[in-house]
């Protein structure tokens, strides 16, 4: 009977919700169907185009090798900073430069690979779903708040919040057997790696067709999946709008941005952050009479962080064959969006639109000149891939240094 009332209590909200959805939909279906195709419309300009050259790449490059030669080299670096195998550097650079939900299906692919424990995976996946630069660039600061000067704040604010989340979170489940290091320690670390890719590459043993076959068929059925995701959640925000359970939800979140000393206003960009990112971007970037531009900054990145419920269902249903918590997983993008908020507010005195100047490899008035996302998306990437290399090798030097500063080894 206890068993019986149990399985009940888990079943009982979900079914709720979603017949409550139903009853929505049948209530608002002209509605329903123009918020559907406005969703077509966002994966199949944006979202398609953007993921899937990376996610066939992705397959390939794990076939090759090229994942477990990343991984000898950065091992030395990742485990004593993040507690995690040396591919997780590589998913790290690759989330921050290609973004959600691509961090998230690597991890699932070293999952498959017996590369990553449970912990090692939950911790991995948190703090490697970041938007790519293109979209904190192009998208939020040129196209939601009509400058780009914004974007050194944004950067900092996003992905420094990535990867302090990940600093913090590798004090999670300490007592946990880690996944072993590389075999053969005594070699040289260059040769490590060569090995690691030559006997990665012979286990796997397809040919480049069969890879590349494999990895198209792999990622249409995920971009398939994600544009769902995306069709149904514009559905569900725009029947919860006509509703008036937005417009609740934004009562509760106006006190508690009063609480924290930010204006109640921001309410309704916070509350359609929490279920879709961009549309949250999109409400923090309008203009409203009397709120500052430094607490619209600070509200985008505490959305941006946090990604919405659309981008952790896209997660999620790439995790499903693992045993990966959602709860966990929310309550460190939760975490996250606080500390990219914290930093976006602070960074501001330091480098406000006034004194930010834009960046060299984004050519003056290149937006609006008519340059193709592409154009201006490799070199934003190759910046932020490179940059995450660097920003692990400076912070695993200063992490030596200290150690045998006080005697460590």
């Amino acid at each position: 009977m206890r068993s019986d009332l149990n399985r009940l209590k888990r079943i009982a909200p979900p079914a709720v919700l979603a017949f409550s959805i139903l009853l929505l939909i049948l209530v608002f279906p002209q509605e329903s169907v123009q918020a559907g195709l406005k969703g077509v419309v966002i994966w199949w300009d944006v979202l398609f185009p953007s993921l899937f050259p990376f996610l066939v790449i992705s397959e390939v490059m794990l076939g090759f090798g090229i994942i477990h030669f990343c991984g000898t080299l950065l091992d030395p670096m990742m485990r004593p900073l993040f507690r995690v195998p040396g591919s997780g550097g590589f998913v790290m650079a690759m989330g921050f430069a290609s973004g959600y939900p691509v961090g998230a299906k690597l991890t699932s692919q070293l999952w498959d690979a017996r590369w990553l424990n449970r912990s090692e995976s939950e911790r991995l996946i948190a703090f490697t779903t970041t938007a790519d630069p293109i979209f904190l660039i192009g998208a939020v600061a040129v196209g939601f708040f009509h400058d780009v000067r914004l974007a050194p704040i944004l950067a900092l604010s996003h992905y420094g919040g990535a990867f302090v989340l990940g600093l913090l979170m590798r004090f999670k489940s300490r007592n946990e057997v880690a996944a072993p290091p590389p075999e053969n320690e005594g070699m040289p670390l260059i040769r490590r790696a060569f090995e690691a890719m030559h006997r990665a590459r012979l286990e796997d043993g397809r040919p480049f067709g069969t890879l590349l076959a494999d990895g198209i068929r792999s990622a249409l059925k995920l971009v398939i999946v994600i544009g769902g995701l995306v069709v149904f959640f514009s559905v569900v925000i725009e029947v919860m709008t006509l509703s008036h359970v937005i417009a609740t939800l934004q009562l509760f979140a106006g006190g508690a941005l009063s609480a924290f000393g930010l204006p109640a206003p921001l309410a309704a960009a916070v509350v359609n952050g929490l279920f879709e990112v961009t549309l949250g971007a999109q409400t923090a970037g309008q203009s409203i009479p009397g709120v500052p531009l430094q607490a619209q900054i600070a509200v985008a990145s505490f959305g941006l962080a946090w990604a919405g419920l659309s981008v952790h269902a896209q997660i999620m249903s790439l995790v499903s064959h693992m045993p990966v918590k959602y709860a966990p997983f929310a309550l460190a993008k939760l975490v996250q969006g606080v500390i990219s908020g914290v930093i976006a507010y602070f960074a501001w005195y330091i480098i406000s639109p006034q004194q930010a100047e834009v960046s060299a490899w984004i050519p003056n008035g290149a937006v609006d000149s008519g340059w193709s996302a592409m154009q201006i998306y490799f070199p934003l990437a190759g910046v932020v891939f490179a940059g995450t290399f660097v920003l692990i090798g400076v912070v695993y030097g200063g992490y030596r240094v200290v150690r045998k500063l006080a005697g460590g080894h």
